[in-house]
């Protein structure tokens, strides 16, 4: 087993090294990112050092001019957030009076109201939320660099909103990624005129992309292939243990990747054998666990999740351990899939594996929409395409001419 060397700190910081060390060892930094956390206190008492200055003269404007220094040095230069650690240290120890507050930008105002609108008015989920404010900030930020300043809002037009869209349709988005894109940016278009940020409701001037609906016929994801993707797992490592639990949640029970990341310790009732989902639309349904499932997910709980406070079942390996972000669990799907050696696919695709798994056992529509959760059982009826034996029985035979 590898050993990590320990990073030395001199100058007037060095008395909050072995401090730091078991603050960094409490938020569950493993050795090697714990000295790597050290290395850059160490930068800073260095930097200090250097320019003859003592512990009792670090304060929020040495801190910044610190970090501007690192970045004209170096491409990998650390950043206000990755110094956080070391400064709540020394804040909590006197050494500085206030921690540097991250800058804020013209377009983070905005963000702020436009997010308190999306929950109070609107009344979106957590995760809906999070993709309206990321395409929103995108869309401000590049008209704000295009003209030249301001919050983002000045000077729009249906001209601009266009040129935006033909921006990102020229990177080759697909129709659908395309239909979602115009959508959020409708979203925030209609907030900016309801709130008079803007003169015209710009969002009657999206134009949706052409396009016939639910008219590709999905990927299929075969049983043996997602038996493949769970195998590629290393349960003998912590991110092996957990991956292995989440896939096992989304390919036998077919949650929702969001189902999945926002699963509670509290959700889960081993008495009798059941988990409580929370899906869309606020709606909450008691599935039973597989005895297969609860042993991996048993497993991550007991051998692997760190002792946090956080409710959250799943966290992020990488210290400090934290609930997921929207993404990961899309992403987890993703690498593994690469690991495995497959195509890559995200998380909701063994949900559709397994739905067609089901329909290749015998089971009807309506029971493949009481395992999924659907609400309407025409949102089932797009695996009824990949049914390719019973489809054949409704193929007209091809006319032959004589």
């Amino acid at each position: 087993m590898r050993s990590t060397s320990w990073a030395m700190v001199p100058g007037p910081l060095a008395p909050f090294a072995d401090a730091f060390r078991v603050e960094l060892d409490s938020l569950g930094y493993t050795p090697g990112s714990r000295e790597y956390k050290v290395n850059q206190m160490s930068r800073l008492s260095r930097w200090l050092e250097g320019r003859g200055l003592s512990m009792e003269d670090l304060d929020a404007v040495q801190v910044e001019a610190f970090l501007v220094s690192c970045q004209a040095k170096c491409k990998r230069a650390p950043t206000l957030i990755a110094m956080k650690p070391l400064l709540d240290l020394l804040h909590a120890n006197g050494v500085i009076e206030t921690v540097p507050a991250t800058p804020r930008r013209p377009v983070d105002d905005l963000m702020d109201d436009y997010r308190r609108w999306m929950v109070a008015k609107r009344g979106l989920a957590a995760t809906t939320v999070w993709r309206y404010e990321k395409s929103a900030r995108g869309f401000l930020l590049w008209w704000q660099r295009t003209s030249g300043g301001g919050t983002g809002t000045e000077g729009l037009n249906g001209q601009v909103v266009m040129r935006f869209l033909l921006a990102e349709a020229s990177r080759g988005l697909s129709p659908g990624s395309l239909r979602t894109k115009i959508g959020d940016l409708r979203a925030l278009l209609r907030f900016m005129y309801l709130n008079g940020l803007i003169d015209m409701n710009l969002a009657e001037a999206v134009l949706s992309p052409p396009g016939w609906k639910d008219t590709a016929v999905p990927h299929r994801l075969a049983a043996g292939e997602v038996r493949v993707l769970l195998d590629s797992c290393d349960r003998t490592t912590r991110t092996g243990k957990r991956d292995f639990a989440m896939l096992l949640l989304l390919a036998r029970l077919g949650l929702r990747a969001n189902e999945v990341r926002g699963l509670e310790m509290g959700d889960l009732d081993w008495r009798a054998g059941e988990l409580v989902v929370r899906g869309k639309a606020r709606r909450e349904d008691r599935l039973p666990l597989p005895t297969d499932v609860g042993e991996a997910v048993a497993t991550y709980l007991v051998e692997t999740r760190p002792q946090v406070a956080f409710r959250t079942v799943f966290l992020t390996i990488t210290a400090p351990p934290r609930p997921m972000g929207p993404t990961t669990v899309g992403q987890t799907v993703w690498r593994q899939c690469v690991c495995a050696g497959l195509t890559p696919v995200r998380a909701h695709r063994l949900r559709h594996a397994l739905a067609t798994d089901l329909l290749d056992r015998g089971a009807t529509l309506p029971e493949i929409a009481q395992v999924l959760r659907h609400r309407e059982l025409a949102t089932t009826a797009l695996y009824a395409k990949v049914d390719y034996t019973a489809l054949r029985e409704l193929a007209l035979p091809w006319p032959v001419t004589r």
